[in-house]
């Protein structure tokens, strides 16, 4: 089982930063999971929420600024004094150094209910330029983002989010036309996993932080998890 940093190492770093990335693979992790929102000019930017308002010291939308102007912003001070001066990174940025590891990418397109024209061209296009499309998930809780990177590109490996279990998980993989499907841990049993399992789609869940709830998902045989204490389950679970 795979164990991603979700928003990198957030725990102990500011999320969705370079540092909490950094940290992330210091950590150990196997993967790092990230956020992907447009900026006014249209740059793809690495942020979870709409707006900058808790993880900055700016106010307002993503889509309202453009990258020098969130530049200007402070990403690290919420977190504590260690990260004044934090920069919100882009995803070309974070590329650069991500290229000099090995480690695994996930990329979640953000759009819904802002909609983002263009993010997933983009996206693609960043990957293309960095040649990493072996090693990177692009997922969505915004379904139609999947089929547009699958006619960008069908190769690349997609991911379907869900939180409430749909009553067909398998035909969800099919209509999205995902590789994975990343429920909310809680969705998870054992006649779905075992079905889509057998049909050659992985299940990837969201967001494990603690024995209990990794033992639940260990008993179906899940591909990988996303959480933010990935050393802590790590070490507790001897999956290292």
């Amino acid at each position: 089982m795979l164990i991603y940093a979700h928003r990198g190492a957030r725990s102990y770093a500011p999320e969705n930063t370079m540092s909490a990335f950094k940290r992330a693979l210091v950590l150990g992790t196997d993967g790092i999971e990230l956020d992907v929102q447009l900026t006014k000019d249209g740059i793809p930017v690495i942020c979870h929420d709409h707006n900058i308002d808790r993880t900055s010291t700016g106010h307002g939308l993503i889509k309202d600024y453009s990258l020098k102007q969130l530049k200007n912003f402070d990403f690290g001070k919420w977190f504590n004094a260690e990260f004044i001066e934090e920069q919100i990174p882009s995803l070309e940025e974070f590329l650069k150094w991500y290229t000099s590891t090995s480690l695994l990418l996930n990329i979640e397109i953000k759009n819904g209910p802002i909609i983002y024209e263009g993010i997933e061209e983009k996206v693609v296009a960043l990957l293309n330029k960095h040649d990493i499309n072996d090693r990177v998930i692009i997922s969505s809780f915004y379904h139609p983002s999947l089929l547009k990177i699958k006619k960008l590109n069908p190769y690349l490996k997609t991911g379907a989010l869900f939180e409430c279990r749909p009553l067909e998980p398998y035909q969800l993989a099919l209509d999205t036309k995902a590789d994975f499907l990343h429920p909310y841990w809680h969705s998870l049993d054992k006649d779905w996993a075992e079905l889509v399992h057998s049909k050659g789609i992985g299940i990837n869940a969201y967001t494990i932080n603690n024995m209990d709830e990794l033992n639940f998902v260990r008993q179906f045989g899940i591909d990988a998890i996303f959480t933010d204490y990935p050393d802590k389950l790590m070490t507790e679970a001897h999956i290292r």
